[in-house]
């Protein structure tokens, strides 16, 4: 029996998120910080005799509510990360593909783009078709912005639509509580939202991360910290989602340093002093509001084998 190649891919949160105008190709520049976080989405690839490419779901994937709507065709993104793979290494082999989704879907987390780097690194791994991991990263990027960040991990700014990836090496782990909904939010419905809310206004291009961000992040500075986060998506997710703001109102009333939405939403991220202060406030969330949460923690490593 062929043994399968698993690989595990983070989702990340955007503990800063600025956002452009939006281009003439619909795309919208960005300047974001990015943070792998411990959640994961693992990928299982086993080989086949023929040229198929197959995808189902682990029984094990807690971010899937009703397995039925899960789609498992051509337009899921394991599907295009393998084909892309394929075609791009001349590789005529199929493979079976096995999700492990933990990473809440439609989540402003990039659960999407890890089981794609995941995907990568699983069939470059089990075809031995050898692409570095600065190649897969191009392919990745082929497939979404936040593929590539999925790839590498850790902490990384994002310029351009996000892909033009900066690493930044931090030391010291910040640790979180992921406030998780009970429904998903289109990525472009909420960039059309935040278009439609800021009709008629002169709106920069961002071309940076704000410096103090990036030294307090570094230095572990948590007093520093809470008043530097940001995401230009927060006002246009609450308006498609006006539940969000109760959430984060509890959040920081729960004693959060920060409550922010992560990416488009609906997750929201909460910022804690420590482990144990993540414990607590995910606890009291459960307790009184009966809100999913998960404690997790960040950088960690990007798409790799395990």
């Amino acid at each position: 029996m062929n043994q399968p190649v698993i690989a595990r891919a983070p989702g990340k949160i955007n503990v800063y998120f600025r956002v452009g105008p939006p281009r003439p190709d619909g795309y919208h520049p960005v300047a974001s910080l990015y943070l792998a976080v411990s959640l994961f989405e693992d990928v299982a690839a086993t080989a086949r005799d023929d040229a198929e490419i197959t995808v189902s779901l682990s029984a094990d994937s807690t971010a899937v509510q009703d397995p039925e709507d899960f789609p498992l065709g051509e337009d899921n993104l394991v599907v295009r990360a393998a084909r892309l793979l394929a075609e791009h290494t001349g590789h005529a082999a199929g493979v079976d593909l096995k999700i492990t989704k933990r990473v809440p879907i439609a989540g402003g987390m990039g659960g999407g783009s890890a089981d794609a780097a995941a995907t990568l690194v699983a069939c470059n791994s089990l075809w031995g078709t050898g692409l570095t991991r600065e190649e897969l990263g191009r392919l990745g990027a082929r497939l979404g912005a936040d593929v590539p960040f999925a790839l590498s991990g850790g902490a990384a700014v994002g310029l351009g639509v996000g892909d033009q990836l900066s690493p930044l090496l931090l030391r010291s782990r910040t640790d979180w509580v992921l406030a998780l909904a009970s429904y998903g939010l289109s990525t472009p419905a909420v960039y059309q939202q935040l278009d439609a809310l800021r009709d008629g206004a002169d709106v920069e291009i961002p071309h940076d991360v704000d410096p103090d961000l990036l030294h307090a992040l570094v230095d572990h500075d948590l007093v520093m910290l809470p008043g530097l986060l940001a995401n230009d998506l927060t006002a246009a997710a609450v308006h498609l989602a006006p539940e969000l703001q109760a959430v984060l109102d509890m959040g920081s009333t729960a004693g959060a340093l920060t409550a922010l939405v992560s990416g488009s939403g609906p997750t929201v991220a909460l910022l804690a002093e420590d482990p144990g202060h993540a414990r607590q406030l995910a606890t009291q969330l459960i307790d009184e509001a009966g809100v999913d949460t998960r404690v997790v923690h960040g950088p960690v490593p990007g798409a790799r084998l395990i």
